[in-house]
Order: C-alpha cells, then structure tokens, then sequence
C-alpha cells in the first residue's frame, strides 16, 4: 500500500479519479452508500474444461491440490486487471482508483461449529500466474489452518476487550478514519473489506450460491459467492441438452463505478477464462480475446 496522498482527498489506497464524466461524479453525492448501490449478477458456468484443467494440474498428486476455488480467484484478479474499473472504489463521496489488485476471503480452520476462522489477503500482479497465485494462497491458507493469526483479526481481539461504551466511541472514530482512508495499515492490513474483490466459497460447506450485500465499511465494491458444484442441464439449439458439471456464480457489484455495459463485457470476459482456463497459465495482464 502506497503512502502517498492525492492532497487534500488523496488516500493510501486509492488515488483520486478527476477525470470522471458527470455522471459518475453526481451519482456519489446522490447516492452516498455502497450498499444502496448494489447490483446483482447470477451465473451458471459450465466446468467441463476447468474441470480437464484440474486434473492435469494435479496429475503429479501436488502437496497443495489445485481446486476450482483457486481458479475462481485467479480469475476474478485477471478480469480486475484487464477491466480496470472494476478495481474502483468510492469513500467520502468521492471517486478513487485503487492502488492494488486484491482478493480477499475467509478460511475455516477446520469443519465445525466451534471451530475459528482466519482472514487470507492476497496481493495480485499483472506479472502473477495461476503458479504463482497457487504459491501464495498455499502458504496464506496453511498457515491459518495451523493457527497463525493475522492483523485484522489480532486488531478485532483488542477491540473486544474494550468496555463497551469506549468500544462503541473508539468505532466511530474508527468509521470517520475509514471514510478519509487515515486507518492505520496495521488494523486493517487484512481486512477483507479493503480488498478489490471478496470471494465466499459456500460450496465448501453445500450451499447454493445467492446475494452477498456490500458493506459500507472499508472499500471493496465487488462481492462473489461460489455455490455447490452440480449437473445442470446444458441446452442445444435443437433442444436437445446433456447434463454438465457446473458452478453457479453469485457477484454483487457497486453500480455506481461503470456502466452496465462495462460490466457485461466483464462478466463476458469472466465466462471466457472459466470456459478457457488454460489462459490462467500466461500472466494475468495478458490481454484475452473474448468477443
């Protein structure tokens, strides 16, 4: 993250975007909240290639199995980077560029009721592959699972210390900080809701996929659930259909950083690379033929 600041408005993480058409500079101070400003996407993605994708990638019984969450995320940061409003964010009513490429999500330690969980942050490159992705989320994801804690959760344990009537001044301090970006990195170094993108993998514990709200907290402004895989039919223009592996996709996306056909074309461009997975082993800042 960036120390640098934009002037009066500028922020560590972001940089002020000044060049914006009107309607994109009106839409902040008429609507001021990111979760008035939700749009929602549902996506069914057929996994017959990712699926092939996979195996190969694991044919060598790897320590760290690659899986479709993996590839998910790989994704999703690949679209970031070639579409590049999608890494916008708005705080304080104003139009930020976001300095980073990020996907962030939880880990659960273990598959029960009581067990915790971690927060995992991973930094994104346009240089980065699907290999070196894979690296990264090995060592975030077994070191949670092993304990190791982070600094957004160790910041969460000291608030809960707190009385509650300090706790409850020390957050709205807390929310003013956020809205001018002047958090401390070591609070919210993790925090999810800083990320470009926040991905829930809710077919690890068989559950559907279905709307996921955006926080007014912190600044990521792109939500995606991943459901349970399962055959769904896939129809010809016959009519005819044969039942295929398949995930449904679920991304809430502030409708206020783009306009609707920008997003079509992004959520085109997701479509190819999970239908095309192959375009994960090149680096990230690739461009891909989609259209």
């Amino acid at each position: 993250m960036s120390n640098k600041r934009d002037g009066f408005f500028g922020r560590r993480d972001g940089h002020l975007i000044r060049n914006a058409d009107s309607m994109h500079v009106i839409m902040p101070l008429i609507y001021p909240n990111r979760c008035d400003n939700e749009a929602y996407v549902s996506e069914i993605i057929d996994l017959t290639r990712v699926d092939e994708y996979l195996k190969q990638r694991n044919a060598g019984d790897p320590k760290f199995k690659y899986t479709l969450f993996h590839v998910i995320v790989a994704a999703m940061l690949k679209v970031i980077i070639l579409r590049p409003k999608l890494n916008r964010f708005i705080c304080n009513k104003n139009l930020y560029m976001r300095e980073h490429y990020s996907a962030s999500f939880t880990i659960k330690r273990e598959f029960s009721d009581d067990a915790g969980e971690g927060l995992a942050f991973l930094y994104a490159d346009p240089d980065d592959t699907f290999e070196t992705l894979h690296r990264e989320l090995y060592k975030q994801i077994s070191n949670s699972k092993e304990g190791g804690s982070d600094t957004s959760s160790d910041a969460l344990d000291m608030f809960n210390k707190m009385p509650r009537l300090i706790l409850k001044t020390v957050m709205a301090f807390m929310r003013f900080l956020d809205r001018h970006g002047w958090i401390p990195e070591s609070i919210v170094g993790t925090d999810p809701y800083y990320a470009s993108v926040i991905l829930s993998n809710l077919g690890s514990i068989k559950l559907k996929s279905g709307y996921h709200h955006l926080n007014n907290w912190g600044t990521t402004s792109l939500f995606v659930i991943v459901g349970e895989m399962k055959k769904r039919p896939f129809y010809n223009d016959d009519g005819s259909y044969t039942m295929r592996n398949s995930v449904e996709l679920g991304l809430t996306i502030d409708e206020r950083l783009a306009d609707g056909y920008y997003y079509s074309k992004s959520i085109r461009l997701l479509k190819y690379i999970l239908t095309h997975p192959e375009c994960l082993d090149e680096p990230l800042g690739t461009p891909v033929d989609y259209k």
